[in-house]
């Protein structure tokens, strides 16, 4: 990796989270550049990690052999337009972390030939626990095919999809899924203060308790179902309280949620393009 030149457009947190976990993967500081409009964030990411910044997106590129689109989706087609001159006699590696804006229209941006890596991550990357898809554009050669899962593996966990029109479905699990989980252990604390206790105590014991069921699932090699199966004695709490939730529609809420993010990022995709 530290052979490798990588620049930043956009330097906000998925620039940041990706610069930490690169640098705790043993990158080399003087190897990163972040261009970004803003003093602050530049001032920012120079003091903390030690790395290049500019305000010119043509100054950052100019000897990556690598560069990471983090900027927003709307600003996508401008930094890439004005990135394809300079692209153009090169075989430089494009990963866009831009949610909505699929492969084809980035090679138009910025040239049908370029090698082009789309990825899918999510909020959780900010603490390296984070979740990403990833599709290559067929110009993309092995070396950078392993370059770009190495660079957002440092943020977490990564899969690659055979089919880019998958990522809908990513979007609508992983990308948006953070906060179905939020959402849920926002309504159990509710209930538990409901039941009279404090807001410290129901906060606690529920984002430990979904913490330690996330870990459970991770290093259990069961699947979630016979998880549940286990922690549900019959006749007793736990049993009670799953009937309420089967009853009340609980596993086609989620399914008419997913499919209602992914039809949303599908309409994303055709208004950004």
């Amino acid at each position: 990796m530290k052979k490798h030149t990588i620049a930043f457009i956009g330097g906000g947190n998925m620039a940041r989270s990706l610069i930490s976990g690169l640098i705790q993967d043993g990158a080399d500081p003087q190897s990163l550049w972040v261009s970004d409009p803003s003093a602050d964030c530049r001032d920012g990411l120079a003091s903390d990690f030690g790395i290049h910044t500019t305000d010119d997106n043509n100054q950052a590129v100019e000897c990556a052999d690598t560069v990471v689109l983090a900027v927003k989706p709307q600003q996508l087609k401008i930094v890439a337009q004005s990135l394809a001159a300079a692209n153009s006699a090169r075989n430089t590696l494009f990963i866009s972390v831009a949610a909505g804006i699929c492969s084809k229209t980035l090679l138009a941006w910025l040239g049908e030939q370029t090698p082009l890596v789309r990825a899918m991550p999510n909020t959780p990357a900010l603490i390296q626990c984070g979740a990403t898809a990833l599709f290559a554009s067929p110009n993309v050669t092995t070396e950078q095919h392993n370059f770009a899962e190495s660079i957002m593996r440092s943020a977490g966990l990564t899969v690659w999809l055979d089919d880019e029109a998958d990522m809908d479905a990513v979007t609508a699990l992983s990308g948006s899924g953070p906060a179905y989980y939020f959402l849920f252990m926002e309504a159990m604390e509710t209930a538990a203060m409901d039941l009279g206790l404090s807001t410290d105590v129901a906060r606690l014991l529920t984002l430990q308790t979904a913490f330690g069921a996330s870990r459970m699932a991770l290093e259990s090699s069961e699947d979630p179902a016979v998880l549940r199966q286990r922690v549900t004695s019959p006749g007793g709490t736990t049993e009670q309280a799953l009937n309420v939730l089967e009853q009340s529609g609980l596993r086609e809420t989620i399914r008419l949620a997913l499919q209602a993010a992914a039809r949303r990022a599908h309409e994303l995709n055709d208004e950004l393009s």
